[in-house]
């Protein structure tokens, strides 16, 4: 990997050959400029950024530093202003919307901190949903849903509603969600901001899992410092740019 002053490498990533590693995420001149009213406000700002497949990225910021903002252009929720963004090889700044949508149920899982679990659905269904979109049978993916929930914990609330879930229950059921259409990237906003001490270990352990066991490409924004000893690459923003 070259060398890059904004990344600082910890664990050894899961990957086969160093030359033969091919590159999940590779950004050149990203920008993201929103226009509010009549002022310009710079939410990313002429980022470049190379993240080989099976690193587990943790990155930090402020509010405001530009992390929602970066995760949101990678799960192509959002469009760059500017310059050139490439994850799992789609060029998302050529991708027409019906592509991005696409690319969004097959290619990357989001996990937010807010959950977003359909509230009338049970924790089954909510597994399902991504994979029901994406055009498969609830016949074909239930068995996928339910060895995702045994593997979580979760073999005993498939059946219960988002309600009747602690938090770390919750989280782990839109980790679940994330992973049924078995994407490439897992892209997680804040995962553990809204769980105890112990859910919130619980649940980077398992991230890290999917990153090592799976060779997964997982990339972290949080406040937290409990991703620190697992990440393979560390990056902070500050006004939109990369900085260390």
């Amino acid at each position: 990997m070259a060398a890059n002053p904004s990344i600082v490498t910890g664990r050894a990533p899961v990957t086969s050959s160093p030359r033969e590693t091919p590159v999940s995420i590779h950004a050149h001149g990203l920008t993201r400029i929103y226009d509010i009213g009549t002022v310009q406000v710079v939410g990313l700002d002429d980022i470049d950024l190379t993240v080989p497949t099976g690193h587990l990225v943790v990155l930090k910021g402020e509010s405001g530093s530009g992390k929602s903002t970066l995760l949101s252009l990678l799960a192509g929720l959002d469009r760059l202003t500017a310059g050139e963004l490439t994850v799992a090889g789609h060029d998302l700044n050529r991708c027409s919307e019906a592509e991005l949508t696409e690319f969004r149920r097959n290619t990357v899982g989001v996990i937010f901190q807010a959950f977003n679990l359909l509230p009338t659905l049970s924790v089954l269904e909510n597994v399902c949903l991504p994979a029901l979109l994406a055009g498969r049978t609830y016949p074909a993916v239930r068995p996928r849903a339910e060895e995702l929930l045994a593997w979580l914990g979760l073999d005993d609330r498939r059946n219960h509603q988002p309600h009747q879930l602690s938090g770390g229950e919750m989280q782990r059921t839109a980790i679940a969600r994330a992973l049924i259409n078995d994407p490439a990237i897992i892209l997680a906003d804040e995962p553990t901001g809204n769980l105890d001490s112990g859910n919130a270990d619980r649940v980077m352990a398992l991230l890290a899992d999917l990153n090592q066991q799976f060779n997964r490409t997982v990339v972290v924004a949080t406040h937290s410092d409990l991703a620190d000893t697992h990440a393979t690459m560390m990056l902070r923003l500050q006004d939109g740019r990369i900085v260390s």
